[in-house]
């Protein structure tokens, strides 16, 4: 527990102190006296505490306390710390308000509203009685501007003090634990939330709900969540909240879904809440539910919030319809640097680096400072374009003309750079130099570049990384297996199968998913579970066919068992995402868009393949895998073969 005496600062000299001590009339009073805008005669027949309120003006035979009272609410209501110290130097002058309970509350009030809270301490600290509502307000305080600490600190002596903290008292130190993800603490008090009989509360269970989802625990907010008895659009907006910003997407359209069947709906929705349903939409790349939701938004009159346009913008870009995100980010009215961020990465995520960099260079000029997330969109885009000498330009600029530190997502995409560029040692050497530590992302990327390069010592120093941060992920082994296949070292890759039994890892299974008709269909590698599988297997023969006639030589690297070559034909031929493309060759009308979503890397083989259906079938073919997008043309990829 924290000792506010360590920490907040205190001025014995300062007419807080006097206020509470004994209210003196003596010549310290001046300093308050001394501010331009205070007017005051003692002999005249008008106070004029602050000329632009007229609320705050009143003639010196109405000096009574239930005036000063009424001055102080004022100031409290609109936030005027200057009229507000004014009239507190005034009431030190005239003794009216000498240890009166009631002013020192309004002027704890007042300091703690407008951020003055050292000073809303010193009173607070020197009243021999204080009742729940001065904690309360203290409390608040501190959970608003901080130090966070300070009000949790304040809860725990509150009950110290014997006092019964109430349904005002938990939302404010909850919004603490929050803001500084203070889990034990939060779960303390959830304790006393239940000991007392407030978690049906709707306004405490919104606040333990959004405790828990900046903590990371989802699976301790929903039951917290279910049982508030009458939820209203905070409750429901902090679990939408919970599963967006903890990576649980599915879980946030699943309790939208239900969200839309309460009586209430239509008329409870808020900006927050479609933001937080969008960006769940985003990360899925769950397009259709996506524009059901952006038509929702613009008939409930929501198309000119500019935070519901910028969320639409990232979805969209998310999910393969660059144009669109394109077109909504030129109608915001007011382009703010959270927007570019949005533009500039969605760009840089589909592998058009040229016109991410245009746009960084336009948000530039349009005077808008970039930020942390600026340089991680910036950065990709160099990464994924493969642009050397602007990406280090861009880290040096970072650096040096903005003073942005750099984040382990910075250091990820520059190790991406060299790496692919085949500037290991120098990859590796920059890892090692950072001035954060590295985590499964940047050692992730040095093993891919080693995957790409054929690198085995290196790759070996990666995945030893790796173990010690991710020791349960069965990926980063089978990257390694596949180097050592790649150098024909077959006795690496029967080692590390022997490792992964031992620890009981089995590979990801790859599968693909695509969007036909408002419903989605999922495909593993080698399915013939669905109703069409006969159609989508004569599909892929025939494009197999036709894909040979024009040149195409099947790649079976992609495959490292040591078998003969048919069987590692037949291997790749079923793979997930062919499958999901033949479905949708055969399911929709000519020239349709397909985007298929696949939840590992693209292979190499199926690389080239989707190229030649491209231009067989005459349509554009968007592929969302774990690391990028790739648009499929005619023949030809977004990502010019760099990935």
């Amino acid at each position: 527990m924290l000792h506010l005496n360590s920490i907040v600062k205190r001025n014995r000299n300062s007419l807080l102190n006097e206020f509470i001590l004994s209210f003196p009339s003596s010549s310290s009073c001046n300093q308050f006296l001394k501010i331009p805008s205070f007017t005051t005669n003692l002999n005249t027949k008008k106070l004029n505490f602050c000329p632009q309120e007229p609320s705050l003006q009143l003639s010196s035979s109405t000096y009574t306390h239930h005036h000063y009272l009424s001055l102080l609410q004022t100031c409290v209501n609109k936030k005027l710390i200057e009229p507000g110290k004014q009239i507190h130097g005034h009431i030190i002058l005239t003794g009216l308000g000498l240890h009166d309970v009631k002013i020192a509350t309004k002027l704890v009030c007042l300091y703690s509203a407008c951020n003055y809270l050292s000073d809303a301490q010193l009173i607070f600290d020197k009243l021999p009685k204080r009742n729940i509502f001065l904690w309360n307000v203290l409390i608040r305080g501190y959970a608003w501007f901080g130090p966070h600490e300070l009000a949790i600190s304040l809860y725990y002596q509150l009950l110290d003090h014997g006092i019964k903290p109430d349904n005002f008292t938990y939302p404010f130190v909850l919004k603490a634990c929050s803001s500084l993800s203070a889990l034990k603490d939060g779960e303390v008090i959830h304790e006393d939330v239940i000991q007392a009989g407030w978690e049906s509360d709707v306004f405490i269970g919104a606040a333990l709900v959004d405790m828990y989802a900046k903590c990371g625990c989802v699976d301790k907010a929903r039951p917290v969540f279910d049982r508030i008895p009458a939820r209203d659009v905070v409750t429901w907006n902090s679990m939408l909240a919970a599963y967006s910003q903890n990576g649980c997407p599915e879980e946030a359209l699943s309790l939208c879904r239900e969200m839309a069947l309460t009586k209430d709906f239509q008329s409870t929705v808020t900006v927050a809440t479609l933001v937080a349903v969008i960006s769940a939409s985003a990360d899925i790349a769950a397009l259709l539910q996506g524009k059901e939701i952006h038509g929702f938004s613009w008939r409930r009159g929501f198309e000119t919030q500019d935070k519901v346009i910028t969320t639409l913008v990232d979805m969209y870009a998310k999910s393969g319809s660059l144009k669109v995100a394109g077109r909504l980010f030129q109608q915001l009215k007011e382009k703010r640097v959270v927007s570019w961020n949005a533009i500039i990465t969605g760009y840089a995520m589909h592998g058009h680096a040229k016109e991410a960099l245009a746009l960084f260079a336009d948000m530039q000029k349009e005077g808008f400072p970039p930020d942390h997330i600026t340089f991680v969109g910036v950065l990709s885009a160099c990464s994924r374009g493969g642009f050397m000498d602007q990406g280090w330009k861009f880290f040096e600029s970072m650096l040096e003309d903005y003073l942005i530190k750099p984040t382990v997502q910075h250091y990820t995409c520059m190790v991406d750079l060299l790496g692919h560029s085949g500037r290991l040692v120098e990859a590796y050497d920059l890892i090692m130099g950072m001035q954060v530590r590295a985590d499964s992302g940047v050692w992730g990327s040095l093993l891919n570049s080693c995957k790409l390069h054929g690198n085995v010592e290196l790759g070996e120093q990666a995945l030893a990384k790796l173990i010690a941060l991710q020791p349960d992920d069965a990926g980063n082994y089978v990257i390694l297996s596949n180097i050592y296949a790649q150098a024909g070292k077959w006795d690496g890759v029967a080692k590390l199968r022997m490792l992964m039994k031992k620890k009981g890892l089995r590979k990801s299974i790859a599968c693909s998913w695509i969007d036909v008709k408002n419903k989605t269909h999922g495909f593993l590698v080698g399915d013939v579970s669905h109703p069409q599988s006969d159609e989508i297997y004569a599909e892929l023969k025939r494009l197999g066919r036709l894909m040979k006639e024009i040149g195409y030589v099947p790649d079976t690297t992609p495959v490292y068992h040591d078998v003969d070559d048919d069987e590692k034909m037949n291997m790749v031929y079923g793979h997930s995402e062919r499958l999901a493309i033949a479905f949708g060759i055969i399911s929709t009308p000519s020239g349709t868009r397909l985007l298929v979503t696949k939840n590992l890397r693209v292979c190499d083989d199926c690389h080239v393949v989707i190229k030649f259906i491209s231009k067989i079938s005459k349509r554009e073919i968007i592929v969302r895998d774990v690391n990028r997008y790739h648009h499929f043309e005619n023949g030809n990829c977004s990502c010019g073969d760099y990935w």
